[in-house]
């Protein structure tokens, strides 16, 4: 047995370049789990950075020096910013606070819709039944706007780290483009001389994370614009709200698509009832899924993402339990990660 085991940790842990990157991710993970929290704004910054280096990039191949491109692009992200905030977050609030105010009415709604389905299907489920789940469905309601109510009389502290968010993640985000060429060069000299296998996996990852990411961010507007516009046409309430939830739901892979239908289909039902004008609004909510799913998605993610559906759910369902809404948002890129370590982990027969 323990030859069996030597035999083993020689063959794939014999190299020491191999065993380095392995230190490396595995500290790596530790300190995000542990000090996510703390390091959020760093790595809100880094992130912002991957996807605005591509504009950087662009602009310095069309003769501006780096200098000159950097300030460019962070003030067009910062007067971009401050436009979106200014015009978008009061609507987004008066709409959360009327979807709140409305809840009652559409679980109202919700019930007789279900006890006219049932008066023809008698057989299935029992009145006793849908009361019982009105009622419970009616408590969580009442629980929910107690939070929020309880929530919205603690909000200081939200309101003070949105600020600091908003001071931190800028300036991060400014060193990080400017200083970006020295933060590497710092970082190689910490590194082994001979690191072949760790410049591989990097080249490869560095372009496919901020392909993702960049990408990601594209699949979200467009898919949040045209919902927005199907939305807006058909006169559906909270048409903005809907919209900025559906574009967000494509940063979880399957699952989210599934789950914002439901808010979607309800809150049409409550409006429009079961005429035309509902089969309108979710056809055409149908209709964006499915060609984001089979027409943007290939043609945005088709060189960046090369895994098995079955791998990017429980992806999201690993790193969404490691590290929250940021493991969710990671679970692609990282299982990527994981591959191509693999793929290029050396063992003692190709040495």
């Amino acid at each position: 047995m323990l030859n069996v085991v030597r035999n083993w940790v020689d063959r794939y842990f014999s190299d020491e370049e191999a065993i380095v990157l392995l230190f490396l991710l595995v500290a790596g993970f530790g300190v995000i789990i542990i000090w996510g929290d703390i390091l959020a704004p760093v790595i809100a910054s880094i992130i912002l950075a991957f996807i605005l280096q591509g504009a950087v990039s662009y602009l310095n191949v069309k003769g501006l020096s780096n200098p000159v491109s950097v300030a460019t692009v962070f003030v067009l992200f910062i007067v971009g910013l401050i436009a979106s905030v200014v015009t978008l977050f009061p609507l987004i609030y008066s709409q959360i606070v009327s979807l709140v105010n409305d809840l009652p009415k559409i679980a109202d709604t919700a019930t007789t819709y279900t006890r006219e389905f049932l008066a023809s299907h008698a057989s299935f489920i029992s009145t006793q039944d849908v009361d019982q789940l009105y009622a419970q469905a009616t408590s969580e309601v009442a629980t929910f706007l107690q939070w929020l109510v309880s929530s919205s009389l603690q909000s200081l502290p939200v309101v003070i780290s949105a600020m600091i968010y908003m001071i931190v993640v800028p300036l991060l985000l400014f060193f990080f483009l400017k200083d970006k060429d020295a933060i590497f060069a710092y970082i190689s000299k910490s590194l082994p001389s001979n690191r072949s296998l760790m410049t591989g996996v990097w080249e490869e990852m560095n372009e496919q994370f901020a392909n993702y990411l960049r990408g990601k961010v594209v699949e979200i507007m467009v898919v949040g614009i045209a919902t927005y516009a199907i939305f807006a046409l058909f006169g559906l309430n909270y048409a903005l709200l809907l919209a900025i939830i559906v574009g967000l739901s494509v940063v979880i892979p399957y699952i989210g698509a599934v789950v914002v239908t439901i808010p979607v289909t309800l809150i049409a039902m409550f409006q429009f009832g079961f005429e035309a004008s509902f089969y309108y609004v979710v056809g055409g909510y149908l209709l964006i899924q499915i060609l984001d799913g089979n027409v943007l998605v290939p043609l945005l993610f088709s060189e960046v993402v090369n895994l098995h559906p079955s791998v990017i759910i429980m992806a999201v369902i690993f790193f969404g339990g490691v590290w929250g809404l940021w493991g969710i948002f990671f679970a692609i890129p990282l299982a990527t990660l994981f591959k191509a370590v693999l793929h290029a982990w050396p063992t003692r027969e190709q040495a």
